[in-house]
Order: C-alpha cells, then sequence, then structure tokens
C-alpha cells in the first residue's frame, strides 16, 4: 500500500508520517530527494537562486520534481498490490497542487497527472491524506524552524505567503475531486490509521 502524506510546508507531514509510523508497521520515503537524486538537487539549487531562471518556469521546475520520483519507481515497486506499507512524506499530488498554485491555472494537474502517473509510469497511491493545517499556522511553523536551524532556511516557495494559501487551496481542490484516487483530508494520525485499516480489509 502506498500513502501519501500531502500539505503545505510546515503543514507537519513529517510529524503525522512518523506518528503513523510508530503505530503501523510501514516504511518512509520523503520526496524530493535532495541527498540522493540529481533532479532533486537542482530544483533545492533552484530554490535557494543558484540556478538563474530556472525557477520562473513552473513546468520546468515541475518536471524536475517528477524526474526525481520517477528515479524511485523501482524502490516503489514492491508496494502494489502489495501488504507492505510505504508512507511518502509528499508525492505525486504535490508537484500538482504547486503546479495550479503558481498557474492560477487548474488544469495543470492533468498535466501533471498524465506526466508522472502516464509518461513516467509512477504508481498511483491508494491513499492520498491532505493535513489540513491552516496556511498562516503552517507558515509561523516554517519561520520558527529556519528561526531555530541554520540548515532549514526557507526557499523561494516557503516564504511566499500567497503561494502558500493557493496551494492549500488546490490540494483542497485535488481532494474534492478524488484526483488521483483515494483522499482524506484530516489533522489526525487516528484518523489516518481507521481509514489504513479500512482500505487493508478491502484489498
Amino acid at each position: 500500500m502506498i500513502i501519501a502524506i500531502e500539505g503545505i510546508d510546515g503543514a507537519g507531514k513529517n510529524t503525522l508520517t512518523r506518528a503513523i509510523r510508530e503505530r503501523v508497521d510501514a516504511d518512509m520515503l520523503a520526496f524530493p530527494r535532495y541527498e540522493t537524486s540529481v533532479p532533486a538537487q537542482l530544483v533545492q539549487e533552484a530554490l535557494h537562486g543558484r540556478m538563474g531562471d530556472l525557477t520562473d518556469s513552473a513546468y520546468a521546475m515541475a518536471t524536475l520534481f517528477a524526474l526525481d520520483r520517477h528515479g524511485a519507481r523501482e524502490q516503489l515497486a514492491p508496494y502494489v498490490d502489495s501488504d507492505r506499507i510505504i508512507l511518502l512524506d509528499r508525492y505525486v499530488a504535490s508537484n500538482a497542487a504547486y503546479s495550479v498554485a503558481r498557474l492560477r491555472d487548474a488544469t495543470v494537474a492533468d498535466w501533471v497527472h498524465d506526466l508522472e502517473f502516464g509518461r513516467l509510469g509512477l504508481p498511483q497511491p491508494d491513499l492520498q491524506v491532505l493535513l489540513a493545517t491552516e496556511p498562516e499556522t503552517a507558515s509561523q511553523r516554517a519561520a520558527q524552524r529556519e528561526a531555530q536551524d541554520a540548515s532549514r532556511e526557507r526557499d523561494r516557495y516557503e516564504r511566499d505567503a500567497d503561494l502558500q494559501q493557493r496551494t492549500y487551496d488546490a490540494y483542497l481542490g485535488l481532494a474534492e475531486r478524488s484526483w488521483a484516487g483515494r483522499w482524506l483530508v484530516t489533522t489526525s494520525a487516528d484518523v489516518v490509521l481507521q481509514e489504513i485499516a479500512h482500505i487493508t480489509q478491502g484489498l
């Protein structure tokens, strides 16, 4: 089972993922894979202003994010139609939501879907969890995190409060139309665990 934990920067995705992992036998993978993936490293450099005007292109950035995930496709394969569980800290919906927010065009989500699930052959998740933390709260958390840890400097996306709000709204839109499968909108690990149990019983 592939479970994607989604949300804007500072929403608490890592915290929720770890809380779930403490109570179910699951592996964990976070995107972007900055430590091991060249496309992810290029994204990181771009978001911190070291790749010229690359970040000006929403399509270029989305493609790099997608190529990062494509590099993990074989790693995800064992969890498809399996009783093994992997928790993903961000997945394809993140690319869709941020692209929609950047371009202010909901139809770009379909392009992301075709790119990642179609051309790049990534497996669709069994469950997508939108961590429903209000953008203002998430922004405050991200700023506090940066102040406490110099290595957690906020990037261009994280510093843009308007972008974060639009991204959150885009996520809600994706969840409402069940984009790429089943969605759950919550802040509760218990609710997610109940849904995992429900899906498992149905497999």
